[in-house]
């Protein structure tokens, strides 16, 4: 009686199946793989008195003043309400969010900021913000800015705590 030995063949490891399909998984695994470069960033910006943010798509090296005029580039193609003049892009801030004061500096670029949502304020004061037919124009003159109607606000709120007390 004699016995044929077969090999047994030793079964695949899940690396050498990837590697046979996809030979960049060798190189994954020892790290050699680097990161693609971005070309193009998904930006949200909700702009001062709208409901839904813009999406726009854009280059990581542009800087914060392209995004503003993409912005409202993107938003006047749309239609959207209330209209805003699109070639007005200098009467216009960025900044981090709406609780955020500070606005953002037009020559920062985009991939060094390290977010992907922002708030557009626009540097004209809320009292005449539907003086021009519902039109929302900003004016580059004006002095006026999202920080300073926000302190307006709070010296309003500190007559009112004054009076409340008074009243107690």
């Amino acid at each position: 009686m004699t016995t044929k030995k077969s090999s047994l063949k030793r079964p695949e490891r899940l690396t050498e199946k990837l590697t046979a399909v996809n030979g960049r998984v060798a190189d994954m695994i020892s790290g050699a793989v680097t990161r693609p470069k971005l070309t193009k960033l998904l930006l949200k910006v909700t702009v001062e008195r709208s409901l839904v943010p813009v999406h726009v798509l854009i280059s990581p090296e542009s800087t914060v003043g392209d995004l503003i005029a993409a912005v409202l580039q993107q938003y006047s193609k749309e239609g959207r309400r209330p209209v805003i003049e699109a070639f007005n892009y200098p009467g216009f801030d960025l900044h981090y969010s709406q609780f955020c004061l500070e606005r953002l500096s037009r020559d920062e670029k985009l991939n060094e900021l390290g977010s992907r949502n922002f708030f557009l304020c626009s540097k004209q004061s809320a009292a005449g913000a539907g003086s021009n037919g519902g039109v929302m124009t900003a004016s580059p003159s004006s002095s006026s800015t999202c920080s300073e109607d926000t302190g307006e606000v709070m010296r309003g709120e500190a007559v009112l705590f004054r009076f409340m007390e008074f009243m107690l």
